[in-house]
């Protein structure tokens, strides 16, 4: 079973008869299912397929037609049942289009994998000249509609721009695509009743807004809506007895209201105390009750070799010292932000480098101001993670967490409270958004990448600077996660890089990234 999905391009206003066909050949030579179906204004001429009555684990092949007109052809895989020995899954997210081309999904559509899954931010609702848009007019790539995105017509028009660039075009072509959404496919640190980039005062009612953000995500992407509620889009996807790809919401359906640092601010230094205290606070949520209720039940109930979580924010633990967040942050840095965060991050290594016993008070001092690197994520909601990775500990999970968001790329070790190693998180870099290199500086970026990982007790890997994606293959006692980049995204006349290529592989028996 599976959907596909096309657009149609009407020729006059009404209803538009089209017709679908699935075969197991390129050629159309073998047709194992066809059907016919309408579509109008009032899903913005888009038109889903749920196929049934397919083979289990196989390629095929669909294409489209209304009247004379044919459509591309495009392949697709279903997944498989019973006893399955491997599945490969290329994973992606936040995919800006004035920030550069979408040459990362140029190299998915050739990659071997049984499909893509998007973690979301597929679009952005900025306004032209707005994030990441400084070299948007030169490239060609200004974003339609020429306004922020507050209606269903907005958001129905930039999704319509996003599927005419070519690449993007060829990895939906390529693979299916499993996807959930993120923030900016409503608005930037969205929530469950609101969002940092909307201000009701000014934009409207927030619900008006979500409701035409989701309204057209569902119409442009090949998502089967539930049968219940149309904002739920947790669900779980087993691929044979390998893994249980577990999709989450970590954004709009449950989540309290981001903390953010000017929040603990006090004489112009991070309140270490009062953030501690909110970010492991025990009724703060992420995922909403139900949600949550039913993810424990999921892993409860899970019988197959890997528990995936395919979700959008890091799970694993992010603690830096406090000077250094210090420095990252606005509201507190100071003209020499670079350079006062050079000297925290230079001290906290030669700190960290030495045995406890050889410390200093003030090296220790500075060691144990460590605070979450990212209050977005799950460390500003710690003790729901905990909650969730104490059970994964007491079923013995194999947990995998996938992550996107932050546009750089992670590799870390999912810890319980207890101090067991209970699961890795990988997390892709971004198709397009910038990451830390806009903030730091490339070279800054660069050299803090590893170390980073000196700081962070649970991070293995880190790049700070690169566009690309996460490609994860998964056997019946490991897993083996390669991180691949481009070279450039300012140009269509790009390389793979593979100087930044890096690969780690988890063994069933011990989840140890290695």
């Amino acid at each position: 079973r599976l959907i596909i999905w096309t657009r149609v391009t009407p020729r006059e206003p009404g209803f538009v008869t089209v017709e679908w066909e699935v075969a197991s050949d390129d050629g159309f030579a073998d047709i194992v299912a066809s059907g016919v179906g309408n579509t109008d204004e009032a899903v913005d001429f888009t038109l889903k397929a749920d196929v049934t009555g397919l083979a289990a684990g196989t390629t095929y092949f669909y294409r489209f037609r209304v009247g004379d007109v044919l459509s591309t052809t495009a392949r697709t895989r279903t997944a498989p049942s019973g006893a399955t020995a491997s599945a490969a899954f290329a994973v992606v997210s936040c995919s800006n289009y004035p920030a550069g081309y979408f040459n990362v999904y140029r190299e998915v559509a050739a990659q071997p994998v049984d499909a893509v899954l998007h973690l979301g931010d597929y679009i952005y609702e900025y306004a032209p000249g707005g994030y990441a848009s400084a070299n948007a007019e030169a490239l060609g790539r200004v974003v339609q509609p020429a306004s922020e995105l507050f209606s269903l017509a907005d958001y129905r028009g930039r999704y319509a721009q996003y599927r005419t660039d070519p690449d993007l075009q060829a990895a939906h072509g390529a693979h299916p695509f499993i996807v959930v959404w993120d923030d900016h496919e409503i608005a930037n640190d969205a929530w469950r009743e609101g969002a940092e980039n909307h201000d009701p005062a000014t934009e409207g009612e927030y619900s008006e807004r979500r409701a035409a953000a989701i309204q057209a995500w569902y119409e442009w992407l090949p998502v089967r809506p539930p049968a219940s509620e149309q904002e739920i889009i947790y669900r779980r996807l087993p691929y044979g007895d390998l893994v249980d790809l577990i999709m989450l919401d970590t954004r709009v359906i449950g989540r309290d209201r981001q903390f953010v640092y000017p929040d603990f601010v006090s004489g112009g230094r991070i309140d270490i105390d009062a953030t501690r205290a909110a970010s492991n606070a025990a009724d703060r949520t992420l995922l909403g009750a139900e949600q949550l209720a039913w993810l424990e039940t999921q892993l409860i109930d899970s019988s197959a070799r890997w528990q995936v979580l395919g979700q959008q924010v890091l799970m694993a633990r992010y603690l830096l010292p406090a000077p250094i967040l210090e420095a990252l942050e606005p509201s507190i840095s100071g003209g020499d932000a670079l350079a006062a965060g050079t000297a925290a991050v230079l001290a906290a290594v030669a700190a960290k480098n030495k045995i406890p016993e050889e410390r200093t008070v003030e090296e220790q001092a500075l060691l144990d101001s460590a605070v979450p690197y990212n209050l977005d994520a799950w460390d500003g909601y710690a003790f729901e993670r905990d909650r969730v990775l104490e059970v994964a500990r007491q079923m013995n999970s194999r947990l995998v967490a996938l992550a996107g968001d932050t546009h750089n790329a992670w590799a870390s070790q999912l810890v319980a409270s207890t101090g067991e190693v209970v699961g890795v998180e990988l997390a892709t870099a971004s198709v397009s958004s910038p990451g830390l290199e806009a903030v730091l500086g490339v070279d800054a970026a660069g050299l803090f990448s590893p170390l980073i990982a000196t700081l962070v007790d649970d991070l293995v890997y880190a790049n700070l600077i690169d566009r690309g994606y996460l490609v994860t293959r998964f056997g019946q006692d490991t897993v083996t996660a390669e991180w691949r980049y481009v070279s450039t995204i300012d140009s269509q006349d790009y390389s793979e890089k593979t100087a930044a290529f890096r690969q780690q592989v988890v063994q069933r028996g011990d989840l140890l990234l290695t």
